[in-house]
């Protein structure tokens, strides 16, 4: 079925209207297969327009994700991939994708993009999915030959090479918050998920995807909005409308966390440390730690150099780790 339906997707992207009948010829199919296939797409997620004796169109034009493309501009940043990029049309998890599959040698690193995503994870087993072309999702995995230092701290060094890279874009505010979300204006951008395996002493392998509002339809916005949840932003609306092409905005960001893996490799955290602390959007901040035990209120203070959250409870430095723990400023 992906095949069938990725061709038609492809012929409905550019948010004309097509007739039956054109779609048809293209496809070498009969219009009742298309109807056919019209109605897998919007199985999988996708909303197609169907306009009475007219044709079929997608809302809004969509630039698909294009694993030649994506590939030559990896390419002049340094990362050669071949088939070790790949760009899916459907899939469950692109995290779960490559957690699932064998390890990447140390040096043979291994990206894949999906335009449709349908049991995407958040941390502590959130679910994040994202309507059609709203967003961009991708894993990368990668292997260090040796356990680098401070590697409980990966997540937030990943968290800065995206913010920078978001920066490199005309993004100036972005920022990061603790411990794997992409913020613009206290309001989320997107979210990180790694996934380790390691051995003691010995090579450690990563999975770590990203999902990332592009241009979020109102309808997607107006469900994300509810009580005590994290305001959320686009970069469409961060970026002032100045976007760039999804694929550009693929490579750019894929290669920012390729580039952050290969300098964790050789420096570990320490490089990172003090990138977080200019990035911190809440530093100094009163905030709401929320555990098992209890919520606490104090400010925050940054993290060690493990990557462990600090937080000033009633004059006493205490220590958070991210996967016990969800952080949230203090509204006043």
């Amino acid at each position: 079925m992906s095949r069938r339906c990725e061709a038609l997707l492809a012929l409905l992207a550019d948010g004309a209207l097509h007739s039956g009948a054109d779609l048809a010829a293209s496809l070498g199919v009969s219009r009742a297969a298309v109807w056919k296939r019209v109605g897998e797409l919007r199985g999988l997620g996708v909303q197609v327009e169907s306009l009475p004796r007219s044709g079929y169109r997608l809302p809004r034009p969509v630039e698909l994700l294009d694993a030649t493309r994506i590939g030559g501009l990896l390419e002049a940043r340094g990362w050669r991939l071949g088939p070790r990029l790949e760009v899916l049309f459907e899939v469950a998890s692109t995290n779960t994708y490559l957690y699932d599959a064998s390890a990447p040698l140390p040096g043979q690193p291994r990206v894949v993009f999906a335009e449709l995503q349908h049991a995407g994870r958040g941390r502590r087993g959130r679910s994040w999915l994202a309507p059609f072309g709203s967003g961009l999702t991708f894993s990368v995995g990668w292997t260090f030959a040796d356990t680098p230092p401070g590697l409980p701290a990966l997540g937030l060094a990943v968290g800065v090479g995206l913010a920078r890279a978001l920066q490199s874009i005309g993004l100036a505010d972005a920022r990061v918050k603790w411990p794997n979300d992409l913020v613009w204006q206290r309001r989320k951008l997107g979210g990180l998920l790694l996934q380790l395996r390691s051995e003691a002493g010995g090579p450690a392998s990563i999975v770590a995807g990203l999902g990332i509002n592009v241009a979020l339809p109102k309808e997607a916005r107006d469900s994300l909005i509810a009580p005590g949840a994290q305001p959320v932003a686009d970069l469409a609306e961060a970026l002032g409308g100045r976007l760039p092409g999804r694929n550009e905005l693929a490579a750019t960001l894929a290669a920012a966390m390729l580039d952050t893996f290969d300098e964790f490799a050789r420096e570990g955290f320490t490089a990172f440390a003090p990138r977080w602390a200019a990035l911190d959007a809440l530093a100094g901040a009163q905030v709401r730690v929320a555990q098992a035990d209890g919520d606490v209120e104090g400010e925050a203070c940054g993290t060690d150099d493990d990557g462990a959250l600090l937080v000033r409870v009633a004059g006493e430095l205490r220590r958070f780790h991210s996967g016990d723990v969800s952080l949230r400023p203090v509204t006043p």
